[in-house]
C-alpha cells in the first residue's frame, strides 16, 4: 500500500512538472500540510474529551456494568469464551468504544481481546480461531451512535450543521453490523458442520 501510494504522488508530480506547474504543486503541498495539522488539532480536542469520558467509565466501573449487561450478546457471538472474563471485559469495551464514535479508544481494548482470544484458540498457532474472525468483523463493521471523526471533519471544514451526519451513519453502521452479525452466525454454523 505504501508502494502504491508513493507511487501516485511520483506520478503526480511528475505530470505537474511536465506541464509546468511546480509553483501550484508546491503551494498545494504546503497547504495541505497546514491544513493536516489544523485538523489533527481538532480532532486531538474531541479524541481527548472522548477517550476521558471512558476512562472514567472504567475506573468507575460503568464499563464492567455494560460488560454483564452485554453477556448474552457477548456469549451468543463468542460462545467459546463463555469462562474467560477478561476476554469478554475487553471485548465489550472495545464494543463500546466503537458504539461511541471512538475508534482510538477501541484500539487498545481491541489488542487486548485479540491477546486474550489467542490464550484460548485451541487450533495451529498462528491461525486465527473463529471467535477471533468474529470478533474483527464486528469491530470492522462498527455500530457508531455519535460518529465522533466524521463530526469533527465537518467541523472543521465548515459545516452549518456538522451533526447532521448522525442519524445517515447510524443507519449505515446498523446495516453493517447487522450483515456483520448474520456472516459471523453463518460461518459459526459452518464451522461447526466441519467438526
Amino acid at each position: 500500500m505504501n508502494y502504491l501510494w508513493a507511487g501516485m504522488l511520483l506520478i503526480g508530480i511528475l505530470y505537474g512538472a511536465f506541464q509546468g506547474r511546480m509553483p501550484e504543486i508546491t503551494n498545494a503541498a504546503l497547504d495541505s500540510a497546514k491544513e493536516a495539522v489544523s485538523l489533527c488539532i481538532t480532532l486531538m480536542g474531541a479524541m481527548c474529551f472522548w477517550v476521558g469520558l471512558m476512562k472514567i467509565g472504567e475506573k468507575s466501573g460503568l464499563l464492567k456494568s455494560f460488560a454483564k449487561k452485554m453477556e448474552p450478546l457477548l456469549h451468543f457471538l463468542f460462545p467459546a469464551v463463555k469462562n474467560e472474563p477478561r476476554a469478554k471485559e475487553y471485548i465489550a469495551t472495545n464494543m463500546i468504544a466503537n458504539v461511541f464514535g471512538l475508534g482510538w479508544a477501541a484500539t487498545p481494548a481491541g489488542l487486548k481481546a485479540m491477546s486474550e482470544l489467542q490464550k484460548v484458540n485451541t487450533g495451529p498457532k498462528g491461525i486465527a480461531s473463529t471467535e477471533m474472525c468474529t470478533f474483527l468483523v464486528i469491530n470492522i463493521s462498527s455500530l457508531q451512535l455519535i460518529p465522533i471523526n466524521m463530526i469533527a471533519y465537518r467541523s472543521q471544514y465548515g459545516s452549518a450543521n456538522p451533526t447532521l451526519i448522525v442519524g445517515p451513519a447510524i443507519l449505515a453502521t446498523f446495516i453493517s453490523t447487522l450483515a456483520a452479525v448474520i456472516f459471523c452466525v453463518i460461518a459459526m454454523k459452518l464451522e461447526r458442520k466441519k467438526i
